[in-house]
């Protein structure tokens, strides 16, 4: 957990706040400048789409600094990329593009092994799967939307993972959003973490079931919830829950944490609850042969009851995917909107996955996958361990590719994020709503396509900026330690 410095805290309230108070002038001298105008547009009556602190927020504080977010790219997500160049003539309200592009080193995609750039196995096999399948199959996967490149990829995903079973859709936000309220209903008790994803929270949300939090990747709390729940029962009835299932997240995608999964199944088991696992930042990512946290942390797939997982980060494609019992997979199907009624994976893309996974599993004949795994995992220790050392506050932990640096003061996100612009690295900055109010940074994801010379290159180019923006909050080591980690690297 982040322990924010009181001096910290107090400065970034004391921006907020005058950012607020500015804001605040500004709208009401602008309502009395624009009253006429207001009163003749003729939708008197009518209630503002927009309204309250959300409009406010993003009018007076995310305009201001939209340019750092929403970057379009002209080329492929690969360790550099072409960020397009935009310009605004009205103090960032608009942007506009122009037809200049900056090649920048890539630190925010979640490309984590390189399988989304051109690939020497996956490419040619995607190519040949668009002449031969089309682009879409333009249908659902229960009418003709379903070909042998989906019943090949739902096969090799649930070896992969270690299930009986899975299915896959086309989507990975819609897997959670969707399937949760599939699995638990009104009468049912969800207990999730309190940093779980957005498309966790809005399906626990859809699905009228019970939902309570526990503190984050504390197996403690989660059993003092648990056991207060249980013996409180259902909400005014005190009826016994139906159902309990516990969600969490393999990798955190804003703290870069790994779960702490054993302890977590076992409060599960002690209290008959199901565990629901969200590895769309692990799955292919961590784990000796990438097979996510359950392989890295020595967890036996059968004691996980869902698996989830997305194709967006670590094999290069799209869409999402759950694996667990075939009476659970085969219910899924016969009920899951999500299958029912989207359109099914493209086909090309269920070809990219499918040969990544194979590249993986090193059934391409080669090493390449084996190499990959190990590259990731060294690239993302030796930056967190040299980020460190340089005096920043990286959250996650080893092995994990996802290493947030805090940046706390709002004044310090657009500063970071254009800086390392100008110095040719694309960073991703994260503020709120996405993270606590007080809590923005800046969210390195590290891949397996980073050379030597990249890492380095971005090293020093943070390093610079950090010293410029002022977000090194703890000292640094001599620099004879930051020339042995490169000497180390080399």
């Amino acid at each position: 957990m982040v322990r924010l410095p009181y001096l910290t805290a107090l400065t970034t309230l004391f921006s907020y706040g005058l950012l607020f108070v500015f804001g605040q002038l500004r709208d009401f001298f602008r309502k009395i400048i624009d009253w006429s105008k207001s009163t003749s547009k003729g939708l008197k009556g009518y209630a503002p789409i927009c309204l309250g602190l959300e409009d406010f927020y993003t009018r007076r504080l995310y305009l201001r600094i939209q340019d750092c977010f929403s970057r379009p790219i002209a080329s492929a997500p690969d360790a550099w990329i072409d960020v397009v160049e935009r310009y605004s003539n009205d103090n960032n309200k608009t942007l506009h593009r122009t037809s200049n592009t900056t090649k920048c080193l890539n630190l925010g995609s979640y490309n984590y092994l390189g399988f989304a750039a051109a690939d020497e196995y996956c490419t040619p096999r995607v190519i040949e799967s668009l002449k031969k399948y089309s682009s879409s199959t333009c249908s659902i996967r229960v009418d003709g939307g379903t070909t042998d490149l989906h019943n090949e990829l739902e096969e090799l995903v649930a070896r992969f993972v270690g299930k009986p079973a899975a299915i896959t859709f086309g989507m990975g936000y819609v897997t959670n959003s969707a399937i949760i309220p599939i699995l638990i209903g009104k009468g049912g008790l969800i207990i999730s973490d309190s940093l779980n994803h957005n498309s966790i929270v809005n399906g626990a949300r859809g699905s009228g079931a019970a939902v309570r939090v526990f503190q984050h990747n504390n197996p403690s709390h989660l059993e003092e919830v648990l056991r207060e729940l249980i013996a409180e029962g259902q909400p005014r009835t005190h009826r016994p829950w139906k159902k309990i299932i516990v969600i969490v997240e393999g990798i955190y995608s804003m703290e870069g944490e790994l779960c702490q999964l054993p302890e977590i199944i076992s409060v599960c088991k002690k209290y008959k609850a199901y565990t629901y696992l969200d590895e769309a930042h692990s799955i292919g990512a961590v784990g000796k042969t990438g097979r996510g946290v359950c392989e890295l942390l020595g967890v036996d797939p059968a004691d996980v009851d869902i698996m989830m997982g997305t194709f967006t980060k670590s094999f290069g494609s799209c869409g999402g995917y759950i694996a667990a019992s075939k009476e659970i997979i085969r219910y899924l199907k016969y009920s899951c909107p999500a299958h029912l009624y989207a359109t099914s994976m493209s086909p090309p893309a269920v070809q990219q996955v499918i040969s990544a996974i194979k590249v993986i599993l090193g059934e391409d004949g080669s090493s390449r996958g084996a190499q990959k795994l190990a590259h990731i995992r060294e690239n993302s220790n030796f930056f967190r361990s040299e980020l460190q050392k340089m005096g920043f506050e990286v959250l996650g932990d080893s092995d994990s590719p996802v290493m947030p640096i805090m940046l706390y003061n709002p004044a310090k996100i657009p500063a970071f994020s254009r800086e390392c612009l100008k110095q040719n690295v694309a960073v991703v900055t994260v503020a709120f709503p996405a993270t606590p109010l007080l809590l923005a940074r800046a969210r390195i994801c590290i891949s397996a396509a980073h050379s030597k010379e990249d890492l380095i290159k971005g090293l020093e180019v943070i390093s610079k900026v950090g010293d410029l923006v002022g977000i090194k909050y703890f000292p640094a080591e001599p620099p004879n330690h930051q020339g042995q980690g490169h000497k180390k690297l080399e």
